[in-house]
């Protein structure tokens, strides 16, 4: 963290991951306007110098610092503040009403429900228990 707010940078995720064979540190940073390739590389660098230092991970590792990219999750607060009003995409764990995916605005949330109105005019609230995942939607 002290590297992300030394950088006016917000840190969104972080996963460690195993693909194929290899393991993978990604780390998920943004700010207001967008993230750049050289917030990326200083935030990757300054990073990689303080792992290399304090081994933390035992196992070899890739250290990926990126943006979130446009359809990035929704998880903590300020996700959710930001997009009231926006679309959203949701899909959830079990069928509610016979489907898993939904599309609406986002009007509301609270830390148990997310309420979106769909297409039709519906206003749908949904449990945060039963989402597996929130995004803003893509919108060609």
């Amino acid at each position: 963290m002290p590297i992300i707010e030394k950088n006016n940078l917000e840190l969104v995720d972080v996963e460690y991951v195993k693909e194929g064979s290899d393991y993978y540190l990604r780390v998920y940073a943004d700010k207001e306007g967008g993230i750049t390739i050289g917030d990326c590389e200083v935030v990757n660098r300054a990073l990689s110098d303080l792992l290399d230092a304090e081994d933390y991970i035992d196992d070899a590792y890739i250290l990926e610092v990126s943006s979130p990219g446009l359809t990035r999750p929704l998880k903590k607060e300020n996700d959710f503040k930001r997009s009231i009003g926006k679309i959203v995409e949701i899909k959830t764990y079990t069928k509610i009403n016979g489907v898993k995916e939904f599309e609406g605005e986002l009007t509301a949330y609270n830390e148990e429900t997310v309420t979106i109105l769909l297409e039709d005019g519906q206003e749908l609230k949904i449990s945060r228990k039963e989402i597996s995942m929130i995004r803003l939607a893509f919108i060609f």
